[in-house]
Formats: structure tokens, sequence, C-alpha cells
């Protein structure tokens, strides 16, 4: 059975998309069957995985109107597979912005990607969906779906303000929809110790959050910010680059927490 995690938060601009894409990798990497369902519209995390948007005959809009399931829906793009770390993505396009009006009115409306999963969660180990930054009807769809959520973060003071926010959502999706999510963990990214403020945020995250914030931090990197215009992962774009390592440490530390878990 696969583990399912929501990669949120409802701040924009704080590398959520970046960590989607880079931990798929970095699990597939470390020999993990990943499977990325992108719920964002704007297609960021389907163009980072070697996908062209425009040119999809099936994405994860057919799913979720019932037109096609995930096996007929996800691919494993070429660009992936001649690096020899392919993991599958069930890509989104600005069609998916109109599933929010169509979904208003059915019957099972927050429950349409969970249903869709449990068909292919034998087939992966990780499930990692990419949600928009708003507590939109997608959004809801990922956290109905996930066992778990793992926030990405700023250590900027703004970012302990949106935090407070998205933990107060995951409780209440909690209580009423999903008894399974959880808060997994928090990521600090694009993280500078030499910044004073980041140093210190960082240090009350742990004072507050103890363990569920995440060992692995995710540095300030250029190579990981070009990669999307070559259409691949940091991590498979530079190996070598250090944003690159972090994210195969970020995954390693993850599989090593499901394990210890189980």
């Amino acid at each position: 059975m696969a583990q399912i995690f929501c990669i949120a938060n409802q701040k924009g601009g704080v590398g959520k998309t970046t960590t989607t894409v880079n931990l798929a990798a970095a699990l597939a990497h470390i020999g993990q069957r990943v499977l990325l369902v992108d719920l964002d519209p704007q297609g960021n995390a389907t163009m980072g995985s070697g996908v062209d948007k425009r040119a999809m005959e099936l994405s994860v809009y057919d799913v979720l109107l019932e037109s096609a399931s995930i096996a007929e829906a996800a691919v494993v793009p070429d660009k992936l597979k001649e690096v020899g770390a392919g993991y599958a993505v069930l890509g989104a396009n600005r069609e998916l912005a109109g599933a929010e009006v169509e979904l208003v009115g059915e019957e099972r409306r927050e429950r349409r990607l969970k249903d869709a999963l449990a068909q292919v969660s034998a087939d992966y180990d990780f499930v990692l969906i990419d949600c928009p930054p708003s507590l939109s009807m997608l959004t809801l769809n990922g956290l109905c779906a996930a066992q778990g959520v793992i926030v990405p973060m700023q250590c900027e003071y703004f970012a302990l303000e949106g935090l407070a926010d998205l933990t107060n959502t995951i409780r209440q999706v909690h209580a009423n929809l999903n008894r399974d999510l959880r808060l997994i963990g928090l990521l600090r990214m694009m993280f500078d110790a030499r910044i004073t403020l980041q140093q210190q945020v960082s240090d009350q995250l742990k004072a507050h959050y103890g363990d569920k914030v995440f060992d692995a931090i995710i540095p300030r990197n250029v190579r990981l910010a070009e990669a999307p215009s070559y259409g691949l992962p940091g991590v498979l774009f530079d190996p070598a680059a250090k944003g690159s390592k972090a994210f195969v440490a970020f995954a390693e530390e993850l599989v090593a927490r499901g394990l210890r878990e189980k």
C-alpha cells in the first residue's frame, strides 16, 4: 500500500512544487515506486517532470470527473526514463481550473481523488500530491486522499503565521473528512544559515514542533531553480548540486521515518 502525502502550504512561493518534483525524483533514485499527482491548474509540477501539459491526452481533470482512471492517465515521462530515474506523473493543465466549478454539484466531490488512488495504491510506494496555494476543492481532494501533509516553508516571520492557519485546516479536515490525516513534518526550504532571522525562526520551529521538523534542510540553490526550464527535477538535472543532495537526504529520512512508524 502506498504512503500518500500532500505537499501543501496556503502561502505561495515557498517551494511546494520544487519539493514535490525533487522529492519524487529522489525517492525514485533510491528505489521507490512513485506517483506524482499535480493538483495545481498551473501545471508546474507536470512541466517540471518533463511532461508537456499542452499535449496531454488525459490528465487529473479526467480522473476527478471520473472519465478516466489513474492507470490510464498517468505517464512516465521519456525525459525521466532517459536519465534512469523514472516516476509516474498524473499531470494537470488549465482544464483543471474548470473542475472546481464542475465538481460543486457532484456526489463525493471531495473524495474523487481518494477513490481513484485506491485502485492503484498497490502499484506505488509513495504518492506525492502537489496542492495549489489555497484551500479549494482541489486542495480538499488532496487532503481527503492523503495520510499526511508535508509542509515546505521558508524560515521567515510571516511563514509562522501561515503555518498556524494550515495546521488548523489539517485539524478540521481530520475531524470532519479524513481521520487518517496528520502533519508528517515541516521541511525548511531555501535556507541560508548566514541570515540571522532564518536561524532564529528555524530554532523556534524546532522548539515548538520538535521531531515534526525534518532534519534535512534544503539550501537556497541556483541549480534547483534552473532545472525546471530543462523539464527535469534538480535532483536529475545536477545530482552533484547541494540542493539535489539535500533532497536525496530528505527522501532517505522520509523512508526511514515510515519504516520506524510501521
